[in-house]
């Protein structure tokens, strides 16, 4: 069966396409039947159904004669450190760590805070919740106190699990005094904190509340696995939200699991036994999805890398990972290929490893220019594969079904929408618009298994934020069209459309014409008010590295390049050049928040920002073009 074959199966009969998935997952009680019409636009999957996570990613594998197999590849260069991890290993490992969380009154339905580096620790910290039937939330390791302090007011975790440190190139990031601040800011007091003690920083523990990793793992009985209901939150990942509040978006268990075991072949095209390397973090959702779980259920050995794409120790590190471990499927998103091309402009790097054995590359987390796509299709020879999707939905909304049918790649589109997901482009009237038009990308509900059923604590601000603008849809918040060939192209987020003299335009395709200009590393683009026209485009400019050209004479090229490609419709003048953009620690650039630096409105820096000293650097930048005129506020 070819692509078409598979989503017109899927359209025809989505219950009996679900139910066919689900034979691919060891269940305690089987589901009766796979969809759950809750009313009112609400649904579950598999809900009456009895599964647990940590058995199909760990347990089974091993049942299967399969124990010997690599589970984790541990790279990390920030250490010089290397393990690996069997699946027999994995299973002893969580099963005690879980036993440990028993004997001090972790069970199913406890919430469980895990803040940790990217170390092994952290994947068997959340498999040893899933075993229990525990709810894990992660938060990224080296979040601010009060960041930190907020989630566990939300969560409410009967237990923290962190590492007393983590390590970045040139510095060690203290975690415990974080932890520390923020149970001090926190409402909620946790029962008790287990500190994993890296060698690089050993934490002072607090008496009666923290227990050491090790040391409380002593003499307990490993824990069995918990059989758990399919509509069981998996875990709780809170993601930024417009108010400024995170919004704790729910993984539900079971339909989580037979989605993301149905990825791994037919979207990354990987066996069994094959490894499959996500370069993200467990703080994000690409880390919860393709670094822990779909790999280990799907049966794939996973890397788990402690680095950066540069700098750890230079812009080949991706290539020495990829060749030394025998990758077959890598991902990762394109901010971390742009810091690579911006160091090594000519790819002589990939010329020093062996990627003969890599199969293929995924982008995601942010549009992909073609720029940085014909870059990679061109270094390294291999087919690069953009696709889209969200943490809300957890997997792949659109994107190329290589282990189905590869179909043809159009740069700049994530190609198709796959099963589960009736993508519909909605005009403000809520209506579909035509082919080629541009319009806010929504999807037909229900979602398919595995998505967010609601938000963790707030059912009605999960209503608000996708599901009443289009009743019967869920709004993505990100607009786009779809061509005559049903191939979806995802111009920008919805609040980054701007209204220039009456015309709607793309900020997404101005950075696509910014980023083909030969000196240009990585741009952005946003929309800034004006008088005149209500808004007007104000371009960002990182140059490659050893660009010695004068600014003014990129800055003119790039204003003509839009002009000449995009029309003067598009009233392109404004453009600086600076160093590096302000992006969250997953790579996403914060558009929204330069635009309010450019308009001098007030700003509070944003809780997911990488380094908040950028956005002064960018007030500082634009000034000479008449905006940013008030400071940042911490």
């Amino acid at each position: 069966m070819g692509y078409s074959d598979v989503y017109a199966a899927w359209q025809a009969d989505p219950e009996r396409f679900w139910l066919e998935q689900a034979e691919a997952i060891d269940w305690d009680e089987a589901p009766s039947k796979a969809l759950f019409d809750r009313g009112d636009h609400l649904y579950d999957w598999f809900a009456d159904g009895k599964v647990n996570t940590c058995w199909n990613a760990v347990d089974r594998h091993v049942e299967a004669g399969r124990g010997e197999q690599t589970a984790i590849i541990w790279d990390s260069p920030v250490t010089h450190t290397k393990r690996w991890i069997t699946f027999f290993e994995l299973r002893n490992r969580v099963a005690t760590l879980a036993g440990a969380l028993r004997a001090k009154g972790v069970q199913k339905g406890d919430r469980v805070v895990i803040y940790m580096p990217m170390i092994p620790e952290a994947l068997e910290a959340m498999l040893a919740c899933a075993r229990l039937g525990a709810i894990h939330s992660v938060v990224f390791g080296g979040f601010a106190s009060h960041e930190l302090a907020v989630r566990i007011d939300d969560a409410k975790p009967k237990a923290i699990i962190a590492a007393s440190c983590g390590i970045e190139p040139g510095r060690i990031v203290h975690y415990k005094p974080l932890l520390d601040g923020a149970l001090d800011q926190a409402s909620h007091k946790p029962d008790f904190c287990v500190i994993f003690q890296r060698e690089q920083e050993v934490a002072e523990l607090t008496p009666g509340r923290d227990v050491n990793w090790h040391g409380f793992q002593f003499g307990v009985e490993p824990a069995e696995c918990v059989p758990v209901e399919g509509d069981h939150p998996a875990y709780i990942l809170y993601t930024s939200g417009t108010t400024g509040a995170p919004k704790g978006v729910v993984r539900p268990t079971a339909g989580h699991l037979v989605a993301l075991n149905w990825t791994m072949k037919n979207i990354y095209n990987v066996e069994p036994g094959e490894v499959f390397w996500a370069a993200s973090d467990v703080g994000w959702v690409v880390g919860h999805s393709y670094i822990c779980y779909a790999p280990l259920i799907h049966g794939n050995t996973t890397v788990v890398f402690e680095g950066k794409p540069v700098g750890t120790p230079d812009a080949g590190t991706f290539w020495r990972v990829i060749e030394e471990h025998g990758v077959r499927s890598f991902f990762t998103a394109p901010t971390a290929f742009r810091a690579v091309k911006r160091q090594d402009p000519a790819g002589e790097m990939v010329k020093d490893y062996d990627l003969s054995g890599l199969r293929a590359i995924y982008l995601a987390g942010e549009r992909a220019d073609p720029d940085t796509i014909e870059w990679l299709q061109k270094t390294t020879g291999k087919p690069v594969y953009d696709h889209w999707w969200q943490t809300e939905t957890g997997y792949t909304i659109a994107g190329n079904p290589v282990g189905i049918e590869p179909l043809p790649v159009k740069i700049g589109s994530p190609t198709v929408a796959m099963p589960g997901y009736d993508i519909r482009i909605l005009g403000e009237d809520g209506h579909e618009v035509p082919d080629g038009e541009l319009g806010a990308i929504a999807v037909k509900l229900p979602l398919p298994p595995g998505t967010l059923p609601t938000l963790w604590n707030a059912p009605e601000r999960f209503r608000k934020s996708y599901l009443d603008h289009f009743p019967g849809y869920y709004e993505t918040g990100d607009a786009g069209m779809k061509d005559e060939d049903g191939y979806l192209w995802i111009m920008a987020r919805t609040d980054d459309v701007i209204n220039v003299a009456g015309h709607r335009l793309s900020t997404g395709g101005m950075e696509e014409v910014l980023a083909g200009h030969p000196d240009v590393a990585e741009c952005a683009v946003i929309g800034v008010k004006d008088d005149l026209k209500g808004q007007l485009p104000m371009g960002f400019l990182c140059l490659n590295a050893g660009c010695d050209r004068p600014h003014e004479e990129i800055v003119r090229e790039c204003v003509a390049r839009v002009r000449d490609q995009i029309g003067p419709v598009a009233a392109f003048k404004l453009a600086a050049v600076v160093d590096r953009l302000p992006k969250t620690r997953s790579g996403k650039i914060l558009r929204a928040t330069m635009a309010k630096v450019a308009d001098g409105d007030e700003v509070r820096t944003p809780a997911t920002i990488d380094d908040p000293a950028i956005l002064d650097e960018i007030r500082d930048a634009i000034r000479p073009l008449g905006y940013g005129g008030t400071r940042v506020s911490a």
